[in-house]
């Protein structure tokens, strides 16, 4: 009897225990965010509808003024945003290719504004090629110079990034502060960026700017989560969306962390959903494939896999999905030779880390695990920080007999489990 009775009681404190673990987990609350799922209607997508239609009826009535299809570019690049359907993003494209033509590329404003939408659909060597001009035209050096070094860290060109940082770094000005948190990112230094973009957000708090306030509120919050910050992440993701309430990327961030912290895929897949009502990304789809793997639910799992496949066959989504589609290719369709091709094309066009990553990774997807640690010692190692990568690394040194340094990457990988979710962060504990 008196057997049993401690056996119960250890049965409930236990199971007290485990329900104060998963409470002192949660830091989201439905009620919160609720009503940001429920909006009606989407103002941005009514304001620049109206912008547009004003816009080209005037270049109806006035073909030869060219500066319209600045504004007309404008309201398109704003309804991308707010449907995030990519058909925008081309006709944005278009116009601004009209203007510069008109113009000989001799307007560095109207060469920016063109970049700006390159960079959106990762047409990274392009927009060099363009900033180059503007450069020579001098026009708002100080703009230019900044997505130079934007365009250079994104070509993995670090020691030119750097040495446009270096014109900069020391302005303190908005713009100014999130190149240097981006750079601190670059290196790995997770702290000196969040701390470089809390100065950013002070500086769009003391301006009262709308856009830069939700923008640096949202990336701030993917920083803290990135330090283990959970309760930050999402404060400041509510802070965003009090700004906006459409603000798709911060509602899909709410979704991340009610799936990879709280563990709650039925609340993560609900939110997701509402998104997916009023935003197309096709990554989405992938988000939902990995939350059906978590559950156990492979043909589910298997359907959204194929919608994302689906969904980047639309040639306007070019290169933007390029990355995703070799992960896709290698790791659930075992398309290992498929995958391969499009990871060199990345290389070619975006020689980072994380590109030559891609490479090697697929590399030893196909069996060729010498070929990988090659392209990892030459070209990752010591590179990249970014979690995958590391994992990656960490498999490929595992195969050719390498494990000294893999328990240190495991210890480091661990403290990325928010980041990197929890199927991954599965495997990580399997190295």
């Amino acid at each position: 009897m008196y057997t049993k009775t401690v056996f119960q009681i250890l049965i409930v404190a236990s199971l007290l225990a485990s329900c104060s673990s998963k409470e002192s987990q949660k830091v989201t609350a439905s009620a919160e965010y609720d009503t940001y799922l429920e909006v009606a209607e989407n103002k941005n997508i009514t304001d620049a509808t109206e912008i547009f239609n004003f816009w080209t009826s005037k270049l109806e009535k006035s073909p030869n003024q060219y500066p319209y299809h600045v504004k007309i570019a404008s309201s398109h690049s704003q309804l991308f945003k707010a449907t995030g359907e990519v058909s925008h993003l081309m006709e944005a494209a278009r116009h601004l290719e009209i203007v510069n033509e008109r113009t000989n590329y001799k307007n560095a404003g109207y060469i920016r504004s063109l970049v700006r939408n390159y960079i959106s659909q990762h047409r990274f060597q392009e927009s060099l090629v363009l900033l180059k001009k503007a450069e020579v035209l001098g026009e708002n050096l100080d703009a230019t110079q900044k997505m130079l070094f934007d365009v250079h860290l994104e070509l993995g060109n670090i020691a030119e990034a750097e040495l446009y940082l270096n014109n900069f770094k020391n302005t303190n000005s908005f713009d100014a502060l999130i190149r240097l948190s981006k750079w601190y990112d670059h290196e790995g230094k997770l702290m000196a960026a969040i701390k470089a973009m809390e100065k950013a957000k002070f500086k769009a708090e003391d301006a009262n700017n709308s856009f830069l306030k939700q923008w640096s509120y949202t990336n701030l919050a993917d920083f803290y989560g990135h330090a283990g910050r959970i309760k930050d992440a999402y404060s400041h993701y509510l802070k965003a969306l009090e700004l906006d309430p459409n603000d798709a990327y911060a509602k899909k961030g709410i979704a991340w962390i009610v799936f990879s912290h709280e563990k709650n895929p039925e609340e993560a897949l609900r939110i997701l959903d509402t998104i997916m009502s009023q935003h197309k990304a096709p990554d989405y789809y992938l988000l939902k494939a990995e939350i059906a793997e978590y559950m156990g639910n492979i043909a589910e799992k298997e359907k959204n896999i194929n919608a994302f496949l689906t969904a980047i066959e639309d040639k306007d989504y070019g290169v933007m999905y390029s990355s995703y589609a070799v992960s896709v290719l290698s790791e659930e369709l075992n398309d290992t030779e498929k995958a391969l091709k499009i990871a060199q094309q990345e290389v070619h066009l975006r020689p980072t880390a994380q590109s030559y990553d891609l490479l090697a990774w697929t590399y030893h997807l196909q069996g060729n695990s010498a070929k990988a640690l090659e392209i990892i010692e030459k070209h990752v190692l010591n590179k990249t920080f970014e979690p995958v990568a590391m994992y990656h690394t960490a498999e490929i040194l595992k195969a050719n007999g390498n494990t000294t340094t893999i328990k240190d990457i495991k210890a480091e990988l661990l403290e990325s489990s928010f980041e990197v979710g929890p199927i991954l962060t599965e495997k990580i504990q399997r190295l």
